[in-house]
């Protein structure tokens, strides 16, 4: 039988065929989207088990670990802690506060369709919930990371008007700003940290929704295998990622102000750029 989400070898769902089949379930649904109505995921009480677990563990470490305008942010925008929030109900309240829609896909997209669809305020968002026998990690982005990690910071007006500066750069660059804007996007909207009472935050999606990220970054006195670089977005720009391990270095913005401005300033040399006739 062929299915229609492809998992690597090492991923947990990979011999669980129950598993898989609801994966492709889920996909399909974001497949045979029309551009109507987003279409309801119907989760089980065990996927809401999961993303109880998930929430138990990741609710105190915010408390601590995360940036204070995010967390100002999650008590102005509140999302169910026990029950997994639909796209469309997410998705219907982030509209009319920042113009940002969320709507479903099947999986991982193409980098310049993913920032391309930024331009027009509309986040790709996946639906199916990570395997309950890992229940705190993910291979990549599930319901939880797109809620509980990029949810948050689409309903930050400053930050959401960054997503679409992103969105109008890579519409119209060529593939080598394309490379820069998706490393500057990693380790910022992803992977950002920055600097608040002397201590590293997190403000990144990727960080916000991942336990193990999350604590590694923000671990008093460090973490070994981890560097916390200076904040310098021409380096960043030139550094390259991995996706499928923990991240060896992350780069620390003074503060998470001074990271809102230095990103706008940076998105609006590049966009002049691309404006200069050639």
């Amino acid at each position: 039988m062929n299915n229609l989400v492809d998992l690597n070898p090492d991923h947990p769902g990979f011999a669980d065929p129950l598993y898989r089949a609801r994966r492709d379930a889920i996909a399909r649904l974001a497949r045979d989207w029309d551009g109507g109505a987003i279409p309801i995921a119907t989760y089980t009480e065990d996927e809401h088990r999961v993303w109880r677990e998930v929430w138990a563990k990741l609710g105190p470490l915010h408390e601590h670990r995360v940036a204070r305008e995010l967390l100002e942010l999650q008590r102005e925008f509140p999302i169910d802690r026990e029950r997994i929030p639909q796209l469309a109900e997410i998705s219907a309240r982030l509209q009319p506060r920042t113009g940002f829609r969320m709507v479903p896909v099947e999986g991982l997209v193409p980098p310049r369709r993913f920032f391309s669809l930024l331009r027009d305020r509309v986040f790709n968002a996946t639906q199916y919930v990570r395997h309950p026998s890992r229940p705190l990690y993910t291979p990549e982005p599930d319901v939880i990371h797109e809620l509980v990690g990029h949810a948050a910071t689409l309903a930050h007006p400053r930050l959401a008007a960054i997503n679409h500066k992103f969105g109008e750069a890579a519409a119209t660059g060529d593939r080598r700003l394309l490379a820069r804007l998706e490393r500057v996007y990693w380790f910022t909207l992803e992977f950002g940290v920055c600097e608040e009472d002397g201590a590293p935050k997190a403000y990144g999606a990727g960080l916000l929704s991942s336990l193990g990220e999350l604590e590694r970054a923000t671990k008093p006195g460090g973490t070994p295998g981890l560097e916390l670089r200076p904040w310098a977005l021409a380096v960043i720009a030139e550094r390259d990622y991995d996706t499928s391990n923990y991240q060896p270095e992350l780069f620390v913005a003074p503060s998470f102000a001074q990271m809102l401005d230095d990103l706008d300033a940076w998105l609006d040399a590049e966009l002049a750029e691309l404006a200069e006739p050639t």
